[in-house]
């Protein structure tokens, strides 16, 4: 059984470079890929592991990726990398089977664990069942006007376009993100869609 590899998908040799970097100092092995269509190519042959890919990228970006990955039976777990105004495309693309997303710019040590996560995610179906009982007790404390911005922001909503959709301030939404972040136990907004998606399977 080889050592898993990690596939690091980005069209800016700095970024491809600095995560494989990043990845090798901590002793996991990688491969670097240009593009989308890089990858698809040796398909066939992909070493186990998982795969990070940037969201952005010319001709294919990381959501078609992802879905060609999932229509071809490609079954290593996908992290996503995006800016911050493609919050809404990382939100789809965890609804198409992505892992995790990271917003850039990430904190290493972010990067690192979600990678581990995904490396170590063939843990099997008992564990995901006991961790989709542990979210949905965690939400069934959530009040009704903290369940409803959970749900926006999920969603892929800005702040301020959960407040229009609401009715309340921005900051409103502000207070109440971070309450809904605390019970939920959720470090990031990966954390959250991740959850939100549990609780729709």
């Amino acid at each position: 059984m080889s050592e898993p590899l990690v596939h690091i998908v980005d069209d800016d040799p700095a970024m491809r470079d600095s995560v494989a970097f990043l990845l090798g100092a901590e002793g996991i092995a990688s491969r670097t890929y240009e593009s989308a269509h890089a990858l698809l190519a040796r398909r066939g042959q992909l070493e186990s592991g998982c795969i990070v890919t940037d969201i952005r990228m010319p001709e294919m970006n990381g959501l078609e990726m992802v879905q060609e990955l999932k229509r071809t039976a490609v079954p290593h777990p996908v992290i996503v990398l995006t800016g911050h105004a493609d919050v809404s495309l990382a939100v789809q693309a965890m609804k198409a089977g992505v892992v995790d997303f990271l917003e850039k710019p990430f904190d290493d040590e972010a990067l690192l664990a979600a990678v581990r996560h995904a490396l170590a995610r063939g843990d099997g179906d008992a564990g995901r069942q006991k961790e989709r009982a542990e979210v949905a007790a965690r939400a069934a404390q959530l009040t009704p006007r903290e369940r409803a911005v959970f749900e926006a922001i999920a969603a892929g909503d800005s702040n301020k376009a959960a407040a229009i959709r609401l009715g309340i301030s921005p900051r409103t939404v502000e207070i109440y993100r971070a309450n809904v972040m605390t019970k939920m136990q959720a470090n990031s907004l990966s954390d959250l869609v991740r959850m939100a998606l549990q609780l729709e399977a």
